[in-house]
């Protein structure tokens, strides 16, 4: 029986490439009054969406770098070296070959038509601080589902957009979502009418090509009641010897029975600072999902969270982090219980390599008039070398007699044994320290859709090779 891995089409190195680039529109360097109204108008937006910019970026200003939960990472970023907008002018096409060849040559390295034509309802590929293209089923059009970016949600979609932009993550809710607000270009948005459940996903594909850039996606999926959508996203960027910066903001909200499924696989290079927020709300009877894979970037600070509103409401984070040398992933999840009869779960696991450090931070919290509310949190790290790193700060706060939680963490290193016990019956040690890991994480793994599963584990042994002798 061979032990050579199987051919999967994936490029090793597929997201380390950058074309120079032509911009019709350059904010320039630095952030400041003159860089928000540059950017409205640009994209000719109403008087009401500039003062929300500009009360955002006051907020930002006033905001001191947050030091609970936080990483002292941070205090290396230059904000002041950052391009905030950059745009080649155009407006996302409808159809593939209208896509600007050079921009077109960038997604279909990276396989974005073959994965729409595979298995995706729509997707939407966001090249630097606007999308390059955006494309929906027509099946999906006529069950009156909504998939465009955020600025066309403004302007075609307002009565829908403006009732909740915003308010699941609030301008001030920390010094990254005040700085997303008043920058925030690009992103999704999208309705799925009542009743309606979206059998293929959908996908948007982030890509930053140039360097010293920040990219301020804004993303807003609205479930009305009943319906059900599974949205996919992807992210990649070229390895600069600059920093770069990345600072998304994600809304999700769940009327009463829908089911949101949210699912993220990055692959950011290692000068990418990763500073996102990710908030979903939960109605009665509805379910949030956040199923998160985070590798690559100098520092990722991601805690994706679920506020359970309604009775028997069920929010769930399953999260997978792997930090090699020179990264930091500083994730984990919070849960809000503000409904009685609600239910969160956590499972996270982190793999450190080299000199890598993985956190995990988590946040539970029932307060004392909910009754028959359950979390389960599970926390398992995985540390390669003798010099890796990880971390978990659990906060579980629970009032009330009549409310359940459990929590669970561990850590532990590859095991001698296993490996040469592998190595016996033929695997390289390479070989053997990637099936070990991708052991560690396969009950997760396998909750992603097939073809992302099959590229997380390629990555997986990528960043492996190099890690053992």
């Amino acid at each position: 029986m061979s032990t050579e891995a199987p051919e999967i089409n994936i490029d090793r190195d597929k997201g380390d490439f950058s074309y120079a680039e032509d911009y019709a529109y350059d904010a320039g360097i630095g952030l400041n009054p003159g860089t928000i109204d540059y950017i409205s108008k640009v994209k000719g937006e109403d008087a009401w969406v500039n003062e929300f910019r500009h009360k955002a970026l006051k907020i930002f200003e006033d905001k001191p770098m947050p030091t609970h939960w936080a990483s002292e990472d941070l205090n290396s970023i230059k904000f002041q070296d950052v391009r905030y907008y950059l745009s080649k002018g155009q407006k996302p096409s409808r159809t593939w070959d209208e896509v600007p060849d050079d921009v077109k040559q960038t997604f279909e390295r990276l396989g974005i038509p073959e994965q729409e034509r595979a298995f995706l309802a729509g997707v939407e590929a966001q090249f630097d601080s606007e999308a390059a293209y955006s494309r929906m089923k027509e099946e999906m059009e006529k069950l009156g589902v909504i998939f465009v970016g955020p600025h066309e949600g403004l302007h075609e979609h307002p009565e829908i957009f403006k009732r909740f932009f915003g308010k699941v993550i609030p301008i001030g809710d920390n010094k990254f979502s005040a700085l997303n607000s008043a920058c925030f270009s690009g992103g999704s948005f999208i309705y799925v009418p009542k009743g309606v459940k979206v059998a293929q996903p959908l996908q948007a594909y982030f890509r930053i090509n140039a360097e010293n850039f920040g990219q301020f996606e804004r993303t807003l999926i609205i479930a009305d009641e009943g319906a059900e959508i599974t949205y996919m996203e992807g992210c990649t960027a070229p390895k600069f010897d600059t920093a770069t910066l990345h600072s998304a903001v994600v809304e999700l909200v769940a009327l009463k029975g829908a089911k949101i499924q949210y699912i993220t696989v990055q692959n950011w290079s290692n000068n990418v600072f990763n500073l996102v927020t990710k908030r979903g709300m939960a109605e009665e009877d509805a379910e949030i999902r956040w199923i998160d894979c985070n590798i690559g970037s100098r520092l990722t600070m991601k805690y994706p969270g679920v506020v359970l509103k309604g009775e028997r409401a069920r929010g769930e984070v399953l999260s997978i982090a792997l930090a090699n040398d020179g990264q930091h992933q500083d994730t984990g999840a919070k849960m809000i219980h503000a409904a009685s009869n609600t239910t969160s779960n956590v499972i996270s696991k982190s793999i450190s390599i080299g000199q890598g450090r993985s956190t995990y931070r988590g946040q539970v919290h029932i307060p004392k008039r909910l009754s028959n509310c359950k979390n389960n949190t599970e926390c398992d790290a995985l540390l390669i070398n003798a010099n890796s790193r990880t971390d978990t700060y659990p906060a579980i706060t629970v009032r009330g007699d009549h409310n359940s939680v459990q929590h669970e963490a561990s850590v532990s290193k590859v095991s001698a044994e296993q490996i040469f016990y592998m190595q016996q019956r033929g695997l390289k040690e390479a070989q053997a320290m990637s099936l070990a890991v991708n052991g560690f994480v396969n009950d997760l793994v396998r909750e992603f859709p097939m073809e992302y599963s099959v590229e997380l584990k390629r990555l997986i042994d990528m960043e492996m090779e190099g890690s053992v002798g």
